[in-house]
């Protein structure tokens, strides 16, 4: 369960407007129960308005008469109207201490994943098209030191958006007609568990 906005004060709105126990309001607002009594005896958050969660679409007035009439009852937030979501455009911010290593990470990709587009592949590492060809002609600045290393293990991308990225490449040959391409099988290199 998501915690609501403002715990504290949520509590002191709680605990100054309802008949709910220290256990209901602590649970809900993610506290411990001795925290929220010491609030109700004014030991602590002295000074903090209440932030009204029924006003505030948090909790519904029904959900707070419901858990008064049964101490046994646990308070449950109303869903959000508009959940915070993972930002999907723009470039993705690549520390500068792994900036280094996205020649073997795209040189990996190329390799093992040949049906990838440039654009996803620019999209997976937050790459650039200029850099994914220089990797592929060996024109790179740095090709004698690439080495292809997985960009899952580097922690330039996840595998779930690796394995997303791939599956829609698949889907993608699959609708036009063409054969998946054929990869030998990855073997790390000894050396890389060093």
């Amino acid at each position: 369960m998501t915690l609501p906005l403002m715990p504290k004060a949520t509590a002191v709105w709680l605990i100054e407007k309802t008949g709910l126990t220290f256990t209901q309001i602590a649970e809900f607002c993610g506290m411990h129960p001795l925290e929220v009594q010491a609030i109700a005896d004014g030991e602590v958050a002295a000074g903090i308005n209440g932030y009204d969660p029924v006003k505030n679409h948090q909790l519904a007035e029904a959900e707070i008469k419901r858990c008064e009439a049964d101490t046994n009852a646990r308070l449950k937030s109303m869903p959000t109207a508009s959940p915070v979501k993972r930002r999907a455009k723009g470039a993705r911010y690549t520390p500068v201490a792994k900036r280094n290593d996205r020649p073997d990470a795209i040189a990996f990709v190329l390799r093992q994943f040949p049906q990838l587009s440039e654009a996803q592949i620019v999209k997976l590492l937050g790459t650039t098209k200029d850099t994914i060809t220089k990797v592929r002609d060996r024109q790179h600045w740095n090709s004698a030191n690439i080495k292809p290393r997985d960009p899952v293990i580097l922690g330039l991308c996840t595998q779930t958006d690796l394995h997303a990225a791939v599956t829609a490449a698949n889907d993608r040959l699959a609708r036009e007609g063409h054969a998946l391409p054929v990869v030998d099988a990855y073997v790390p290199d000894s050396d890389s568990h060093a």
